[in-house]
């Protein structure tokens, strides 16, 4: 199951059943689970650990050097999980510091060409669109969706449930399950995944009202955060409140009348 063409470290490790294609690259510390798919032309770079049955498809490079000016080589990691696919040319990047690893989850799609900087932490079942491109320190919760050609800031965090439009770009917090497009500027609430999660209509009417008293209402959102916090008690509610509380870098806001209403 190993193509003779393919390059492969006697210090890699190889779980049972994995496959690898024509001129792949595997480096010296490389550890791969069982059932992993090794597609041709597949780099596997650094100190990368890797779970099971992952599938890697042709031109991926995974767990290369931190693209950072300050990084020195030292043998910083990288962790995934298991059930992930990765599309054609998906880059990942290790991190730039020992003291933390870039980390992707499990049951996730990585399409063509999309790109996860360093010290990312991906959860899981996330979906990240062509030519997408998260840049350092960036942290996507579980079940998000990030469109083609979006683009994530440093720093930023994008919430579960949350989406970006194809092409939007955030330099501040994606508050969780709402839609972002343009640049920073809310569009609603992301209804169909929110029901396809499960969340039961009274928990989405709750999450809906939430958003419009953050959102929409016109108050200052320090204000409106705290007062909603004596309010609204559901689990879906607070998981916003708290990420929008927390967040350092602003959160993407409303864009009014202009928007196009997907809450609605």
């Amino acid at each position: 199951m190993i193509h003779p063409s393919a390059v492969i470290h006697p210090n890699a490790k190889l779980g049972a059943n994995v496959s690898v294609g024509p001129c792949a690259v595997i480096e010296a510390g490389v550890v791969v689970g069982d059932d992993c798919i090794i597609g041709p032309q597949v780099c596997l770079m650094g100190a990368t650990t890797i779970g099971k049955d992952n599938r890697f498809h042709a031109g991926c490079v995974i767990g290369d050097a931190p693209v950072d000016v300050k990084y020195k080589g030292e043998p910083t990691r990288l962790r995934i999980g298991d059930h992930n696919i990765f599309r054609e040319h998906v880059t990942v990047n290790c991190s730039n510091t020992l003291a933390e690893d870039t980390v992707i989850g499990s049951h996730n799609f990585l399409t063509p060409h999309a790109h996860v900087g360093h010290n990312c932490i991906v959860g899981n079942h996330v979906i990240l669109g062509g030519g997408c491109f998260l840049a350092g320190h960036v942290v996507v919760q579980d079940r998000a969706f990030i469109s083609g050609c979006c683009l994530v800031h440093q720093f930023c965090r994008v919430g579960t449930l949350a989406m970006m439009q194809g092409g939007a770009a955030i330099s501040k917090d994606l508050p969780p399950f709402t839609v972002v497009h343009r640049v920073n500027e809310l569009c609603g609430l992301n209804v169909v995944g929110l029901r396809r999660a499960g969340f039961s209509p009274a928990e989405r009417m709750e999450i809906k009202r939430l958003y419009r008293e953050l959102f929409r209402s016109g108050k200052n959102l320090r204000a409106a955060v705290a007062e909603a916090q004596t309010t609204f008690t559901g689990s879906g509610a607070k998981a916003m409140l708290d990420f929008v509380a927390s967040a350092k870098r602003g959160v993407c806001a409303d864009s009014g009348a202009g928007g196009s209403g997907q809450d609605e």
